[in-house]
């Protein structure tokens, strides 16, 4: 396997391994779940695993969310996202603390700066990742697809979700951010 295969390997297995941290509740009472809390302003929570015939164990997984108080400011956002990559007992992850979060519909795309790792590559580098919450079959997308894998990654910013989860793992939630518009 070439070094870029295995870094891009190595990559998606932190991201999945992240998502094994399951879903946790948003600070300060916000909670957009109907619970008569505060609505946050936008949130993405969830795993899922990438489908893949030759059988890689690819999974993401993400906590994030954007305080009610913050809705004007997504790089206030908080929480983390993990994933990771294994096959043949080779691979690895990433955990990383989420620095924006922007979510418009079904979509949401949520970057972070790798914490923790055993992928150089990754080690304290800013990555995005876009997801498609569809209720049915949801799609995911990452920064680090292409021909230069090192390129800085801004906020907010990632690729489109091109990869289709596989069936029946996929249980992200988007709670869509509602901008406050002035009336004047």
């Amino acid at each position: 396997m070439n070094r870029r295969t295995k870094t891009v390997a190595v990559a998606v297995a932190v991201l999945l391994t992240l998502g094994a941290g399951g879903i946790a509740a948003a600070a300060g009472g916000d909670t957009g779940h109907g619970d008569g809390g505060v609505r946050e302003a936008a949130a993405l929570t969830g795993t899922a695993k990438l489908y893949r015939p030759a059988g890689d164990d690819i999974t993401f997984g993400f906590d994030a969310h954007l305080a009610a108080k913050d809705n004007k400011d997504p790089q206030a956002a908080t929480g983390t996202f993990r994933f990771s990559h294994y096959k043949d007992g080779k691979g690895g992850y990433a955990v990383a603390k989420v620095d924006c979060l922007t979510t418009g519909g079904r979509v949401a795309v949520v970057t972070g700066v790798v914490t923790e790792t055993d992928v150089d590559a990754f080690r304290n580098k800013r990555v995005g990742i876009s997801v498609h919450d569809d209720g049915k079959r949801d799609r995911l997308g990452y920064s680090w697809v292409g021909r230069d894998t090192n390129l800085e990654v801004p906020p907010c910013l990632s690729s489109a979700p091109f990869e289709q989860v596989q069936a029946g793992t996929g249980d992200f939630h988007v709670l869509p951010w509602k901008l406050e518009y002035p009336t004047e």
